[in-house]
């Protein structure tokens, strides 16, 4: 038995023996930016993705495809999220391959709340300032292919969520494996574990207040500071498992179709369908559908059901083609709200 069976037997073992998700506990995780996907491409898809993904994309889908360049890609996003609200996520991400086979990623993303008015009890009106919140993530994975059929990585990605006075810190750990066969590697099988880590707590003076010595001796009166313990709260853990066929129409067109299942620790489990048309590997077209599964005493879904789309174009810099400026483009409804878009910018070589 060689090695690639080895490993594909090792991850199925780790990721089927996880506990399935409880939709009973849906709202009791924190750090819910970890689910947001600012990547234009996996969007399209509604990030359903986890067989098929590549490059600096991997390491929000699956980090096993984040091998799957050929040098190196540079890939800067903007996500305008739920319509109406202001709110943005941005993200940058470079990945490099390292000898033949390896590569090393690193992405930054930044959530944008905003100004929002800074209100008191005595002020609930403000006070004429504001602040914005600082969710902030830094990730750095790597990923290896073996003999291009098979590809493991892991990834490491610190989490900073903070407001004026009050803070709090965390790392999550995320696993996965591709594979891919076929004369044209038209099957692909993915399997990724997002969001394994440390419970998160605030903290900081925001969280203390002053009050009169309960006990004062000799009729000295003075304050005391006491502080006020936050409950901590878990990460959003999820376990992807998503199956993808391409079907070729000439050397260069293909049709994909995909289907992707997602365990979700703190909501309800999700499937959906997808498929992308690539002409020529400059324009892809992309549309998904996603929904949630079983029911729960807590009646809300996911904001993200129902459809999804989007298109990329992709522009040679030379006349090779190795060096190329990716455009994406998705969309993703929404309830409530009016839909999330997505923006990228992708250089590669």
């Amino acid at each position: 038995m060689n090695i690639r069976v080895y490993t594909i037997l090792f991850f199925s073992l780790l990721f089927l023996n996880l506990e399935a998700g409880n939709p009973d506990r849906q709202g009791q995780a924190g750090a819910s930016e970890l689910l947001m996907n600012p990547w234009g491409r996996s969007a399209g898809l509604h990030s359903m993705s986890t067989s098929s993904v590549q490059g600096v994309e991997a390491m929000r889908i699956n980090i096993a495809g984040l091998s799957r360049i050929n040098k190196l890609e540079l890939g800067l996003s903007n996500n305008r999220l739920y319509s109406g609200t202001g709110m943005n996520l941005n993200s940058l991400g470079f990945a490099t391959k390292m000898g033949k086979s390896g590569a090393l990623g690193i992405e930054l993303a930044s959530l944008d709340f905003g100004d929002i008015p800074i209100t008191t009890v005595n002020q609930p009106g403000g006070t004429g300032g504001s602040f914005s919140p600082s969710f902030i993530q830094l990730a750095l994975g790597y990923s290896f292919t073996y003999a291009n059929k098979i590809s493991v990585g892991m990834l490491v990605r610190g989490i900073t969520e903070s407001i004026p006075d009050v803070s709090a810190f965390g790392f999550a750990i995320d696993a996965g494996v591709q594979y891919v066969s076929g004369e044209k590697d038209n099957f692909k099988l993915g399997i990724s574990l997002r969001n394994v880590g440390s419970p998160m707590v605030m903290g900081g003076e925001g969280l203390s207040t002053k009050r009169n010595n309960p006990d004062p001796k000799g009729g000295t009166t003075y304050e005391l500071t006491y502080d006020a313990r936050a409950a901590s709260f878990e990460l959003p853990s999820m376990l992807n498992i998503g199956v993808s066929y391409d079907i070729y129409m000439g050397s260069t067109n293909y049709f994909r179709v995909l289907t992707n299942f997602t365990s979700n620790a703190f909501s309800k489990d999700q499937v959906g369908v997808g498929g992308e048309f690539s002409f020529m590997n400059q324009v892809v077209l992309r549309a998904a559908y996603k929904l949630d599964l079983g029911e729960s005493d807590i009646e809300t879904n996911s904001i993200y059901t129902g459809f999804a789309g989007g298109a990329s174009i992709e522009v040679p810099m030379n006349k090779s083609k190795s060096n190329n400026l990716g455009i994406d483009y998705a969309y993703r409804a929404t309830n409530p709200f009016k839909g999330t878009h997505n923006f990228t910018l992708r250089f590669s070589l």
